[in-house]
């Protein structure tokens, strides 16, 4: 009577631990180890950094196992490298430079990362193209034989520069004057006109981009034709349109590209966990608003959107299964 009642407990013991689904339960919140998250966003006085911030407090607040802080970087790249390299555990990037890791292309030759996993679809950040007035360049095109600032050398944006150049038909970098400094460097060259012309990819507004406005420059629309040809080359491009209003002195909408910010980590955090990080984040996401601009009125149903077809980390999925039916 002894072995029957043990062999009882013993098969009871594991169908409490099997899920509907076949699959052993995950630690719930009240039982889970302390999770340890470094989240790398971007240099110390950018908006970037501050989304970090306001995120990694809220986790901190919300999730009793996780203690999370961000860490300033030098952006996508950099964050990118650290979550393979297992030295940072979260990160938010462009779905490109994302797609890049995790085949091993271009800043990531060599070095692919198949772990890599997406949390969540942001918000799109598009490209900027500010020229002067006096340049009298009105397309891509124009920028040919000027003098262009492109970013640092191998950085995300330089990566843009390089993409929208060469589909509006110039031979990049040799047809242009490069100058290899950020947006934020080039502002007092674009003033003196020692440049006629520089690029960012931020979102909107950009304190730089209403500066430039208001001391003689303005937005460069970029046309249908090249922006098509990109969307069919590569897969994290989608249309944009800068709305009037955006800047000073800016009367009409500019048509650009953008692309998919996104949150993302290795497939080694636990499902858990990045549950949990899933369902805070979205379930927070209107009280983060209020404080980043650049995280204000997303929806959840746009979190699996415009993602280059990357693959979900298993807890983020099954939350948008709960959430979307996805």
């Amino acid at each position: 009577m002894k072995k029957i009642l043990a062999l009882f407990l013993i098969l009871t013991s594991a169908l409490f631990c099997i899920s509907a689904g076949g699959k052993a339960e995950v630690p719930s919140s009240n039982t889970h180890p302390t999770v340890v998250l470094r989240f790398p966003t971007a240099g110390a006085s950018g908006a970037l950094y501050s989304v970090g911030a306001a995120i990694t407090n809220m986790w901190n607040n919300q999730i009793p196992f996780v203690k999370a802080s961000s860490q300033a970087s030098n952006g996508g790249i950099d964050n990118l490298n650290q979550i393979a390299d297992g030295e940072s555990q979260v990160s938010i990037a462009i779905s490109s430079n994302c797609w890049q890791s995790f085949y091993g292309t271009d800043s990531f030759e060599g070095r692919a990362n198949p772990k890599l996993r997406v949390i969540a679809g942001l918000y799109l950040n598009p490209n900027q193209v500010v020229v002067t007035q006096k340049s009298g360049i009105q397309t891509l095109e124009d920028v040919k034989g000027k003098h262009f600032a492109v970013a640092a050398l191998g950085s995300s944006v330089e990566g843009e520069c390089s993409n929208h150049f060469t589909a509006a038909g110039l031979k990049y970098p040799d047809d242009i004057r490069a100058e290899y400094i950020s947006f934020s460097d080039s502002a007092e060259l674009l003033a003196n006109g020692q440049l006629d012309g520089s690029w960012i990819m931020s979102g909107i507004p950009a304190a730089a981009v209403s500066q430039a406005l208001s001391t003689g420059c303005h937005l460069l629309e970029i046309d249908e034709a090249t922006i098509e040809k990109l969307k069919a080359e590569y897969p994290w491009y989608v249309s944009y349109t800068i709305p009037a209003g955006s800047y000073p002195n800016q009367n009409e909408d500019v048509r650009t590209t953008a692309i998919k910010m996104v949150m993302f980590c290795s497939s080694d955090l636990d499902e858990e966990t990045v549950y949990m990080l899933t369902k805070t984040l979205w379930e927070n996401m209107g009280d983060l608003g209020e404080s980043q601009s650049s995280l204000r009125g997303l929806s959840v149903n746009d979190a699996v959107k415009d993602i280059a077809g990357l693959p979900l980390h298993d807890g983020a999925r099954r939350y948008y299964e709960e959430i979307l039916n996805f």
